[in-house]
This record gives structure tokens, C-alpha cells and sequence, in this order.
């Protein structure tokens, strides 16, 4: 299954598109999303001799996972309160200053608004 006709392996991207040759479609493996690479450049940016255990990698990833579970939930329902459609920025700065306690709350009002103003310059 991992070998093309022409005894030639199977590229990943060959891997996850191939389709028997019954009616069914062979199911892809979902790659799982991390945030491993984004962790990484942070702990380099700010300690840059300082290495982290894949145990540790995993920690990190469940804890964002949850962080941004709970922001997405607390915009969700902020939306909903004010009869919103749509979340904005606006949803996620107040569920920020919600979820966050005191000083911690600062900083992500004002890295997220850095976030935003840079993303919308660029945009233009």
C-alpha cells in the first residue's frame, strides 16, 4: 500500500491522496496541528541556550490548546449575549481581560492589539 505500482515509494503527499482501486476512498491520516515550532521560537527569543523535553513540548501544547479553548468559548458567549453574529477582535480583547488576572491581562490586551494593528497594516 505504501508502494506505487512501478516499485517506487510513496511520497507523503502521495500517501494521503491515494485512492484504491474499491469504491471506497482510503482514509488520510489527519496530521495533528501543535504549536511545537511557535513554542520553540518564544523559548529561543527568550532563552536562547535553554532546550525543552518533548514531555514538556506536550505540556505546553495542551495548556494553549486550553487557553484558546477557553478564549473562543468566553467570545462565543460574549457574541451571544450582545446578539452577535460574528466574533471580532473586540469579543476576544474582552474574554482576554476576563480570563486573564490582572497584570497577565495587560499584557495580552496589548500584545493582541499589537497583533491586530500589525496584521491589519499589512492587509492594506
Amino acid at each position: 500500500s505504501n508502494v506505487k505500482a512501478d516499485n517506487q515509494p510513496l511520497t507523503n503527499l502521495q500517501k494521503n491522496t491515494e485512492i484504491s482501486t474499491s469504491p471506497r476512498k482510503k482514509r488520510t491520516k489527519k496530521v495533528a496541528e501543535t504549536y511545537t515550532a511557535y513554542i520553540f521560537k518564544v523559548l529561543k527569543q527568550v532563552h536562547p541556550d535553554t532546550g525543552i523535553s518533548s514531555k514538556a513540548m506536550g505540556i505546553m501544547n495542551s495548556f494553549l490548546n486550553d487557553i484558546f479553548e477557553k478564549l473562543s468559548a468566553e467570545a462565543c458567549r460574549l457574541a451571544t449575549y450582545n446578539n452577535k453574529p460574528t466574533v471580532t477582535s473586540r469579543e476576544i480583547q474582552t474574554a482576554a481581560r476576563l480570563i486573564f488576572p490582572g497584570e497577565l491581562s495587560k499584557h495580552a490586551v496589548s500584545e493582541g492589539t499589537k497583533a491586530v494593528t500589525k496584521f491589519t497594516c499589512n492587509a492594506s
